[in-house]
């Protein structure tokens, strides 16, 4: 049960997650690569259900746009492996930046498998520049940081 991890901060949003044979890598691990899209895949639903879908991204042209991801892999996982992904947005500047935490956990020993963070800048879809981000950016931003409060 998800109620029973210890997680690094308090109320993470979760999804779970199989390890399929075609995600292992030569070596019968989880493949680097599909890690980060795992990452990729809960921060959308995240946002996406505080309301920061897609609509609202090209109705008001700015993205959160990766700048930098950092990860420590502390285990391997294997095909088969049930796991459960934790994210939360942690810190805002309500301006450009914003930064947010993962941490992937074995579902049947709760070991933490993944640490990481990645960081974030508000651009402008159509020039792909840094922009200022919208009042509703802000408004989920600070949502998602009030719901991850203890």
């Amino acid at each position: 049960m998800a109620d029973d991890i210890q997680w690094d901060l308090p109320n993470p949003f979760i999804h779970h997650i199989s390890v399929q044979k075609d995600e292992t890598d030569r070596l019968g691990h989880t493949n680097n690569q599909v890690y980060l899209k795992w990452l990729e895949d809960i921060s959308w639903a995240h946002i996406t259900s505080l309301g920061m879908d897609w609509a609202m991204h090209d109705r008001l042209s700015k993205a959160m746009a990766i700048t930098r991801t950092e990860i420590d892999y502390l285990a391997a996982t294997y095909n088969g492996d049930e796991l459960i992904v934790g994210t939360w947005i942690n810190e805002s500047d309500g301006r450009i930046t914003s930064k947010r935490k993962f941490q992937i956990v074995r579902a049947d020993n709760h070991k933490t498998v993944i640490r990481a963070q990645s960081f974030y800048a508000c651009i402008d879809l159509k020039s792909g520049r840094p922009a200022r981000m919208p009042k509703e950016f802000i408004e989920v931003h600070n949502q998602a940081m009030a719901q991850h409060q203890g």
